[in-house]
């Protein structure tokens, strides 16, 4: 098991990454679980997969569990889930010194992360993410957030877990698609500041996805100490440093809304295109080679992720595309920093992009055959 430190200041906690966490969870939240009934919130795709397996850790040691179990994808992360799930939990009288337990992918780490930070203004949450994509990004580092009509996790908090739980196993049971949906995540700490681990995507990123259970655990540890390190740098996204890690997300966050945060297009596959779409306009604006832009494309297409705007289908243009990025949360007096390219391993932050250049970019990239 590999053990990650994440040190925010005056809220340490660790990421465990290995296999066969889940029947062991008690043996790791020793000290958290301070009452009999624990509370969990997951979908129902994860709960017909290891529901049985925590509810019998957790009764084996004393304790009941209380489910709370939602429909999967990014509509669960709505208004009407957040006030329901908040009633809910205030149903059974969690307190504030008590630990909710986000047992999925990042759907339900984000709400239940997000209901934590609200409920009585603030009770503890332990992640124990079931995807790729939560295991390597969106488990750790506290953010938190539902979607609105508007776009997407425009409402939510930083609000830290007390302990991830990243158990491999899980990821046997994942559908190839949502296993390469989350390689997303694991690439793009390779493109913003890491070319040596982008050569070893190269290298090894098929293999891992197939199943080589050493390669797995390398991969979501490297990425967790690489997240780690920029979250205690910068917890709250105000230096820059953070924000690099949204590399993909502003191009990703747009096809989402254009495609209804629907199953059309996961998250990973969003942030997948996104990333291509960063690096091709990098290249067009002169700051990075044409050839390290398509090699970015190359791997990603070869890995079985989008690579091609025009192979989405989308009925829109460029301009439509460009206005779902004004309602992204990173707005700032008016004005849209987008996360560029140097080259593979050197993202940085644009803050006089012309949003006319982009919608015309992406035209183009719309009419562009993949």
């Amino acid at each position: 098991m590999a053990v990650i430190p994440v040190d925010i200041a005056g809220r340490p906690y660790e990421v465990r990454v290995g296999a066969g966490l889940l029947p062991e969870m008690v043996e790791h939240c020793r000290g958290r679980l301070r009452k009999r009934g624990v509370p969990i919130i997951t979908d129902t795709n994860v709960y017909a997969a290891w529901g049985e397996v925590v509810e019998t850790a957790l009764r084996e040691n004393g304790h009941e569990p209380h489910w709370r179990i939602l429909p999967p994808g990014e509509q669960t992360k709505s208004w009407d889930e957040l006030a329901a799930t908040v009633n809910w939990l205030l149903t059974l009288e969690v307190e504030r010194g008590d630990h909710v337990i986000a047992l999925g992918g990042g759907v339900i780490g984000d709400l239940t992360g997000f209901c934590s930070a609200i409920l009585k203004r603030g009770c503890h949450f332990i992640q124990i993410p079931t995807t790729l994509l939560a295991q390597v990004d969106s488990s750790v580092g506290g953010k938190t957030a539902i979607n609105t009509p508007a776009g997407k996790n425009l409402v939510g908090a930083f609000h830290q877990p007390s302990l991830v739980l990243a158990d491999l196993a899980v990821l046997e049971t994942l559908p190839e698609r949502e296993l390469l949906s989350g390689y997303a995540e694991v690439v793009k700490y390779g493109l913003l500041g890491d070319a040596d681990f982008f050569a070893w995507c190269e290298t090894n990123g098929a293999t891992m996805l197939g199943g080589d259970a050493a390669l797995r655990e390398y991969a979501v540890a490297h990425n967790v100490a690489a997240k780690a390190a920029i979250v205690a740098e910068d917890e709250f996204e105000r230096t820059g440093t953070r924000a690099l890690l949204n590399l993909g997300h502003t191009f990703g966050h747009a096809l989402e809304a254009e495609t209804g945060f629907s199953s059309a297009l996961l998250h990973g596959e969003a942030v997948a295109l996104g990333m291509v779409l960063a690096a091709r306009y990098s290249a067009r604006k002169g700051l990075m080679p044409h050839a390290s832009a398509e090699r970015v494309a190359e791997h990603i297409g070869a890995i079985g992720l989008p690579a091609s705007l025009s192979g989405l289908g989308l009925d829109c243009d460029g301009r439509v595309l460009a206005g779902h990025m004004l309602h992204d949360k990173k707005m700032d007096a008016g004005t849209l920093p987008f996360v560029l390219l140097h080259g593979i391993g050197k993202a940085f932050l644009d803050r006089d992009v012309d949003m006319t250049d982009i919608a015309a970019f992406l035209d183009e990239e719309l009419s562009t055959d993949g």
